[in-house]
């Protein structure tokens, strides 16, 4: 609910607010305006609303686009109304073209009214950082003059204190530096010298890159970094590598007088309005010129930008960064209390409904704000001048509301797409992926030339392989196909040697043979790389692995990484097990998760990015209709192995608990015909395990004597006595529990015969392998990750792409 409005000293006529569409004239008579201060009534001349829409040539503009132009009209005269704010200026575009550009109400009120336009000149404060300050620093990595976590001191060498000593130009640029967001606005009375010296003797508020600090001083720190490598000042500088080349003519430092006659009024100070004058105290105390503010523009012009970042660094032919650049810039980082780009926001309560995860944002404290979504191709610009007259007004809700309607009008649909289930409640209309990106014609893929990864569970809901749906797709070129473990069939074991597919023509590269990712020879012609396969929601299956892997090769040649998401088939609720500490090199642990992380792969991806830095542009095709709560066979999918000894749900359910013990010298029923649902030895007396395992009362699981003969695999042709595992709840089931119990079992009844330490292998944590060998209650071993693990549960919830996050117990 919206508190009350405080009083202003200014009132707006929405009736002033008259159009003029692009190739239409709409002009209408002038309205009579009173206001305090100003005469009784005057004349104000039509507002400025040009639009472009999205549809093709002498097509007419689309409902949802028609839908989104009202949205937007009524969301600004609301905030006109209730004196939010002035004046809009409102672009909206994809990285080829503007498809929605108007101009509402005044840029002056106070002491005269002046209509807005769509030319209008505006302080963009704080959207300074990322497009100037952080653009420049860019730049300058890729030429190799800096490098991003070079020490602050080796450019200022001021900063050498204890604490300065330690931050990089990547924590200032991530606001992770531990300097305060500001300092008294005396300091920079004295100028710019004396300015510096005192940001580096302030105290630190943190170590750097430990917490998160929204700091000016770290962006004024990163103007002089600019300054030193280049001679130069930053409005030069940025002005011949990123507004000059991009046609950016309106925008720069310090506004000429031709350009103050178009800007938007701010507020009245020290006896005289700031118009065309930096707003910002400390800015102004600099000369109008500083790395955290100062910057002028027009939303035509920010669109030009916008549009460049969207292209991965190119508009219309100009070019001011690389593709690789671009994604490092705008790639999130999983931080301490937030999750940021390089410059820009990621996380904001004030970014709007639909927009996808990976979307950056920044807004500026006089009213302006840009918002760019590579996964939806999509910027919105929203320039206001919400301090004018007074300094009370608020801007913000209405970015909410704009952001909102451009993400439900254009682009494809992304982020949440449904609330947290009742896990009783499972459909059986699930869209995966795939499904969804040839329900939208492939559109996100269109001029693509495509390297897919995938095997036999790449399929769509009616049994299509994605395969033949690319290839038969419009507009889209498959150039190669790429396989995980158990190769394109997923029937295989060991190296899966290259290939060719015999019915399809294409080239098909192992990336479970003599290398672990794409190389560069088979990457030749592809400029996306689409990850297809189904996961089954435990850490060391090697898909996920090798998912990551794809996306830092993707990262590393400038290719753009699609994933279309599937279910994780053990539900998407339950998280479970200790969290493992990547082993450097290691295939199976190649992050820290828990044996079942309750994520699909899609979110898995936006995670690894987040949480590892990737820098790659990810984008996610998510699922339709899927519930967190529900299984694998309850989706309406077809069931595809996704790996030979995997050949149902229950197998996969039953993975987390068995899986774990394989590295050890027992059978997990591998060439059997219950793989995952047995294990033994030629050593183990399966009823004493099984005894031993019902005393243990584990919910929703019984263990039966069992004997069997492997024809393949360890124990091949030997009789084995063990037990089966018999699943007769599945909500109350405890995988990684069973599993724990299981080896505490064996530990304590084979101290001798059973390879227990090759446990830690895919448990990876030596706190549980010392429980576990103490024979302590299982509630014990529980207990040593317990705290990571919540840790855990809580970050991940970040990454959701179906709902909010579900309560998890620990276990």
């Amino acid at each position: 609910m919206r508190s009350p409005r405080r009083a202003r000293r200014y009132v707006f006529a929405l009736g002033a607010l008259s159009m003029v569409m692009c190739g239409a004239s709409r002009s209408r008579a002038p309205v009579a305006v009173g206001a305090p201060g100003a005469p009784a009534s005057v004349a104000i001349p039509p507002v400025v609303a040009a639009s472009a829409d999205a549809s093709a040539p002498g097509e007419a503009p689309s409902s949802r686009q028609g839908a989104m132009e009202s949205a937007i009209d009524a969301a600004v005269a609301d905030a006109i109304a209730s004196q939010e704010l002035p004046g809009a200026v409102v672009v909206i575009g994809r990285h080829d073209r503007v498809v929605f550009r108007r101009a509402y109400g005044f840029r002056e009120v106070v002491p005269d009214r002046v209509a807005m336009t769509t030319d209008t000149v505006f302080d963009l404060a704080s959207l300074t950082k990322p497009i100037a300050t952080a653009t420049s620093i860019m730049a300058l990595v890729e030429r190799g003059a800096l490098g991003l976590d070079d020490l602050l001191v080796k450019y200022v060498p001021e900063c050498n204190r204890a604490g300065e000593r330690a931050i990089t130009l990547r924590h200032l640029l991530l606001h992770v530096s531990g300097l305060p967001a500001d300092t008294p606005k005396g300091d920079f009375a004295h100028g710019r010298a004396e300015a510096l010296r005192r940001i580096c003797n302030v105290t630190l508020r943190g170590l750097p890159g430990a917490t998160s600090m929204y700091s000016d001083l770290g962006f004024i720190l990163l103007e002089e970094v600019v300054r030193r490598v280049t001679s130069r000042e930053l409005p030069a500088f940025a002005g011949d590598t990123i507004f000059g080349p991009l046609g950016m003519r309106d925008t720069g430092f310090m506004p000429s007088d031709a350009l103050k006659q178009r800007a938007a009024w701010t507020e009245f100070v020290d006896g005289v309005w700031r118009v065309g004058v930096v707003h910002d105290p400390r800015a102004y105390l600099l000369g109008g010129v500083a790395g955290h503010a100062g910057l002028f523009s027009t939303g035509d012009d920010l669109a030009l930008y916008a549009r460049a970042l969207l292209g991965g660094g190119e508009v219309d032919g100009k070019r001011i960064l690389s593709a690789q650049t671009v994604a490092a810039m705008i790639a999130p980082y999983d931080l301490p209390g937030s999750i940021r780009a390089l410059g820009w926001n990621v996380t904001s309560p004030w970014r709007g409904q639909g927009l996808s995860p990976t979307a950056i944002g920044h807004f500026g404290f006089t009213g302006t704000a840009l918002w760019i979504d590579p996964d939806k191709d999509l910027f919105v610009v929203v320039l206001t001048n919400r301090v004018h007259p007074d300094g009370k007004g608020d801007s913000k809700p209405l970015v909410v509301r704009i952001n909102t309607a451009a993400a439900r009008a254009l682009g494809p649909e992304v982020g949440r797409v449904d609330v947290c289930p009742d896990p009783a409640a499972a459909p059986s209309g699930v869209r995966s992926g795939i499904d969804v990106l040839r329900d939208e014609g492939f559109e996100r893929l269109r001029g693509k030339r495509v390297g897919l990864i995938t095997n036999a569970s790449g399929k769509a809901r009616d049994g299509t392989s994605t395969v033949d749906l690319l290839l038969g797709a419009p507009g889209v070129t498959l150039v190669a196909l790429f396989t995980p473990e158990h190769g394109l069939d997923a029937s295989g074991s060991g190296k899966i040697a290259d290939g060719r597919d015999v019915r399809t023509g294409l080239p098909v590269y192992s990336l479970y043979g003599e290398t672990f990712a794409p190389s560069a020879e088979s990457l030749a012609g592809i400029d996306t790389l689409v990850f297809d396969i189904q996961d089954v929601g435990t850490r060391f299956f090697t898909y996920g692995s090798t998912m990551r892997r794809a996306m830092v090769t993707a990262r590393d040649h400038g290719l753009r990484f699609m994933v279309l998401d599937r279910p994780d088939p053990i539900d998407g609720i339950d998280v479970a097990g200790p969290v493992a500490v990547p082993a450097g090199g290691s295939f199976v642990n190649y992050h820290s998760l828990p044996i079942r992380h309750g994520l699909t792969l899609g979110e898995l991806a936006t995670l690894l990015n987040a949480d590892d830095h990737l820098g790659v542009a990810l984008s996610i095709v998510t699922m339709r209709g899927w519930r967190r709560g529900s299984y694998g066979d309850e989706t309406g999918l077809p069931w595809v192995n996704p790996s030979p000894n995997l050949r149902s749900v229950a197998e996969a359910l039953l993975y987390p608990a068995l899986g774990l013990l394989e590295a050890t010298n027992l059978s997990v029923g591998r060439g059997t015909d219950a793989p995952f649902e047995r294990v033994g030895a030629p050593w183990i007396d399966g009823a004493a395990l099984a005894d031993a395992l019902a005393a243990d009362a584990l919910p929703g699981v019984a263990f039966a004597p069992d004997v069997f003969t492997p024809q393949t695999d360890r124990y091949a042709g030997q009789s084995c006595s063990g037990v089966r595992v018999v699943v007769g709840d599945r909500p109350r089931f405890e995988p990684v529990r069973t599993g724990l119990a299981i080896a505490r079992e064996l530990r304590r009844l084979y101290p001798r015969a059973w390879e227990f330490a090759k446990v830690d292998r895919l448990l990876v944590h030596p706190d549980v392998m010392k429980a576990l060998d103490s024979g302590l209650p299982l509630d014990a071993a529980v207990g040593t990750y317990r705290a990571e693990l919540a840790a855990f549960i809580t970050k991940r919830e970040k990454y959701l792409l179906y709902g909010e996050a579900c309560a998890s117990p620990v276990r």
